[in-house]
């Protein structure tokens, strides 16, 4: 039987996951839908707060899973606030994948969290996903909504990535001392959610990151030793002249282990550093 995968938010993960998975049929949703006459090409359905989806029992009748990306506003999550009570009435649905961030867990100064690290958000956009989270969770607790919380560090793949930002003149290295951040390839996170989606289980938890917490400099080093490119000047963070968001995600420091996708979804990163990550990326940077 043919799986149906509905994303609220078809974004950088949600295109992985219908590229990487043809036999999926996925769906989802964007503030201006545009046609795309390309064969396979996922129905998508105009959604913002305020606008809920019409027809949403008939379009999602047969969608066993769903996936919820779009980040919460100050009012709250728009999906739960919006679509909630529809979404709880769906006949079929075995999943549902929440991305939220390990900005949820705060500044740890460089110290390891797993799924178990109580919250401790350091600003808004933290707490914000703290409350998001909560709000999904108690529907699993209170309506057995069938739950599950996918903690995400920086993201990065084709299109995104250091290579890129160093071709476009972009790249900085910001240099603060002891901070390290976590991330994971969009390819391995896509295989995650698929490896949880086929192994459901309701109200779980899952960090998500490769093996290697870094230092964002060395991978603005290592990407321009890729491309044969002398890396930007080393940048002392207190003299940076970042913009607030930016700054922001200076506040927290923190190693993120990825042992539960490893021992409960039986994860084999395809890219357990940013050194693979970042290689198999450079050929489409340098036209090979």
């Amino acid at each position: 039987m043919t799986k149906r995968l509905f994303c609220f938010g078809f974004g950088f993960t949600a295109r992985q996951i219908a590229a990487d998975y043809p036999a999926w049929r996925v769906m989802g949703t964007s503030r201006s839908p545009a046609f795309d006459p390309a064969p396979h090409a996922p129905s998508l359905f105009a959604f913002r707060r305020g606008q809920r989806i019409e027809s949403f029992a008939e379009i999602a009748r047969n969608v066993s899973h769903i996936l919820l990306s779009i980040p919460p506003d100050d009012a709250g999550d728009p999906v739960f606030d919006v679509m909630a009570e529809d979404i709880l009435r769906l006949p079929k649905l075995e999943w549902v994948g929440y991305l939220s961030t390990t900005g949820v867990y705060g500044d740890l100064d460089g110290g390891w969290v797993d799924e178990d690290t109580p919250y401790n958000p350091s600003g808004d956009r933290g707490r914000r996903r703290m409350r998001a989270e909560q709000d999904w969770r108690g529907l699993y607790e209170r309506k057995g909504l069938p739950v599950h919380i996918f903690r995400l560090p920086g993201i990065y793949g084709p299109g995104r990535n250091q290579l890129v930002s160093l071709q476009s003149g972009k790249a900085r290295r910001v240099v603060k001392d002891g901070q390290v951040f976590s991330r994971i390839h969009v390819a391995d996170l896509a295989a995650i959610l698929m490896a949880s989606m086929e192994r459901p289980n309701p109200g779980a938890i899952f960090n998500v990151a490769d093996d290697e917490p870094a230092p964002p400099q060395d991978v603005v080093t290592y990407a321009a030793e890729l491309l044969g490119m002398d890396p930007p000047p080393l940048i002392d963070f207190d003299s940076a002249d970042l913009s607030p968001m930016a700054r922001s995600f200076y506040a927290d420091s923190k190693r993120v282990s990825n042992a539960k996708i490893k021992s409960e979804l039986g994860i084999s990163l395809k890219y357990p550093t940013y050194r693979e990550g970042l290689a198999a990326l450079l050929p489409a940077r340098i036209g090979i």
